[in-house]
């Protein structure tokens, strides 16, 4: 059940990316280009996510379990330390030179887009390192 539920989660998240144009780099680019052909709709998209998360969450926080049974994990967190800045900052200059994000990313790979099969290619290439580099240090 777990599976499945990840599987349509999936599929409904990788839809509503194509059909907002998030899967497109010239879209994340015009974003970001403040002084010149700015383009807010990822504004739009961003501030539709973040009120769906808020309901999601504010939802998960009452519940002991999920909808498949599992048990209900809401993170904890809340420090903003070094590792939280400069992985935002990595992520933010990548995403502004890729024009993806992890997700529209593999939504783009699996589309078959090659600028997205070298993002994720390199995106897991430095997932391992940064995997094996916490490993050395724990």
């Amino acid at each position: 059940m777990g599976s499945l539920m990840a599987l349509a989660s999936g599929l409904i998240f990788g839809i509503g990316l194509i059909a907002s144009g998030m899967t497109n780099p010239a879209k994340i680019k015009g974003f970001l280009d403040l002084f010149g052909a700015w383009d807010p709709t990822l504004a739009l998209v961003m501030g539709g996510a973040v009120g769906m998360a808020m309901v999601a969450f504010a939802r998960a926080k009452r519940r002991s379990v999920s909808w498949t049974g599992a048990p209900m994990e809401v993170p904890a967190g809340t420090a903003i330390d070094r590792r939280l800045v400069l992985g935002g900052v990595l992520f933010g200059v990548g995403w502004g030179i890729a024009g993806f994000c992890p997700g529209p990313a593999i939504v783009a790979a699996a589309s078959g887009v090659p600028a997205a099969l070298l993002f994720v290619a390199t995106m897991l290439i430095g997932m391992t390192v940064h995997d094996r580099w916490l490993s050395k240090r724990a």
